[in-house]
């Protein structure tokens, strides 16, 4: 079955709030992290809050070989102002991202990442990333989960969508 993806746009993404859970993993271990969605909703649902768009994966600091800092996220209509437990408030910030968006299974996304990463190049974009200890520390970098396995459980029918911040000239 051939994959089908969007041809990478750039588009202006607004401020939103959300809620996360962040955790250390690996390319390996990283489909773990998918178990926090259902704590973030039922803990949105216990604060009357309501999910603002789909969950997602927000990649802080990426070391493909080693490790990364991820965050299972959960956009919401209105900020939270301090962590509770495990979950804490952040903001996806305001600006010009790249955006693709993928159908099929979610092994796949290392090769979307890498086809995003090159159009970038070749059309002169500037990511919102940086060097750190650790490895690439990235101003916003998502996969949102457009798909919800409680209604399609098969994976090669999920749907994807990869939002990366650019700047302008270098300036975050």
């Amino acid at each position: 079955m051939e994959r089908r993806r969007a041809e990478p746009v750039v588009v202006e993404r607004p401020e939103v709030p959300y809620v996360g859970i962040a955790a250390r993993v690996t390319t390996a271990s990283l489909p773990s992290l998918a178990d926090s969605f259902d704590d973030l909703f039922a803990w949105a649902e216990a604060h009357s809050l309501a999910p603002a768009g789909p969950p997602f994966f927000r990649y802080r600091v990426v070391d493909m070989e080693r490790e990364l800092l991820v965050e299972a996220g959960l956009p919401l209509d209105e900020a939270v102002a301090e962590a509770d437990g495990d979950v804490t408030p952040g903001v996806l910030p305001a600006g010009r991202y790249v955006v693709t968006t993928h159908v099929g299974h979610p092994d796949e996304l290392v090769q979307v990442t890498a086809d995003v990463l090159a159009w970038a190049e070749a059309h002169g974009e500037a990511w919102d990333r940086w060097p750190v200890e650790g490895g690439e520390a990235w101003g916003c970098r998502l996969e949102l989960m457009l798909t919800d396995p409680r209604v399609e459980p098969d994976m090669s029918r999920w749907e994807t969508q990869l939002a990366f911040r650019i700047v302008d000239d270098g300036v975050r």
